[in-house]
């Protein structure tokens, strides 16, 4: 019997100068790139390739430059006879590529769309005044009430990102997030770091945001996806192009329900998990949520091509 298998695509923090040389000239690969470059009307794959880091870490050029990657690497799996993933899922910004690999989104549009979309978040909160951090080693219960009791005098700071059991991403007003940060730590939380971000991403200041993606997505025809995709505000599928909207536009503002992405993959059957797309981060989770899906990440030529050969299309 065929294992079921899940294809999983990362987010903003994964990108890295060079994220694509291991598979640069291959001609899909190349061709993905220059679509991208069309779709943008500027030398992004200089940049992906080239750097510099600073200019690849601005928010408004790390989100295209994530889905190009993804969707480089899992055209390159495909194109070497890999079969389709059972259920797809991306981690924020990786839902756009999730939605490409399953159908439901053409590759210019997706590019497009997160371009738009890192613009809205950018602009929602000014540089400086919104931040994040992850709260290492207490309960999801715990950091909620910290973010509680920090949310005062106008401020706010709220649980954003639930990666992992054990480790929850805050974000909100600057002051808010970094009182929330003091108070973990003197609630023995084993590290409260605060994140290299430009915003408060996923918090209700992305209100703004999310506004704007909700108008700007009406003008985009979504298909029914090949493959179900669990999407971060409900950890459910969608089908029409009108729920696909409505979980787009809210994930902007909500929190990204990863760990609870990961454990409905596990009941519904998912033994093995991929993770396409530059770093390790999604697959180094797998094992800290569930001891029943063997996760492994897809991040250049060799580990592709294996992949491929391991699920070859029947």
């Amino acid at each position: 019997m065929t294992k079921k298998i899940a294809f999983v695509f990362p987010g903003q923090g994964s990108q890295q100068v060079g994220m694509l040389d291991s598979i640069a000239g291959d001609p899909l690969v190349q061709a993905t790139l220059d679509e991208a470059n069309d779709a943008l009307g500027f030398d992004l794959a200089s940049l992906i390739a080239k750097g510099p880091e600073s200019e690849l870490a601005l928010t408004v050029n790390t989100q295209p430059a994530l889905v190009v990657a993804s969707t480089a690497m899992y055209r390159f799996y495909r194109a070497k006879g890999g079969r389709l993933p059972d259920i797809v899922a991306g981690h924020s910004l990786g839902e756009y590529s999730a939605l490409v690999a399953a159908g439901a989104l053409g590759f210019t549009e997706a590019v497009k769309l997160v371009r738009f979309r890192a613009e809205q978040m950018q602009a929602a909160v000014p540089v400086g005044l919104g931040g994040m951090a992850v709260i290492l080693g207490l309960s999801d219960e715990t950091v909620k009430g910290i973010c509680a009791d920090c949310s005062k005098d106008g401020l706010i700071v709220e649980a954003v990102n639930f990666n992992t059991p054990g480790q929850v991403v805050i974000a909100g007003d600057a002051r808010a997030v970094e009182e929330a940060r003091k108070k973990a730590t003197e609630l023995k939380a084993r590290r409260a770091l605060p994140l290299n971000v430009s915003g408060p991403f996923h918090s209700s200041l992305m209100a703004p945001a999310a506004k704007a993606m909700k108008e700007r997505l009406t003008a985009v025809e979504f298909l029914a996806p090949k493959i179900p995709v669990l999407h971060n505000v409900d950890v459910k599928s969608h089908t029409t192009s009108e729920e696909i909207r409505t979980a787009l536009s809210e994930q902007v503002e909500s929190p990204v329900l990863w760990s609870a992405t990961i454990v409905e993959m596990e009941a519904m059957g998912v033994q093995e998990l991929y993770e396409v797309g530059p770093g390790t981060a999604l697959s180094g989770m797998v094992k800290r949520i569930t001891k029943n899906i063997t996760a492994f990440a897809l991040n250049d030529r060799s580990s592709l091509e294996e992949a491929a050969l391991k699920n070859q299309e029947q």
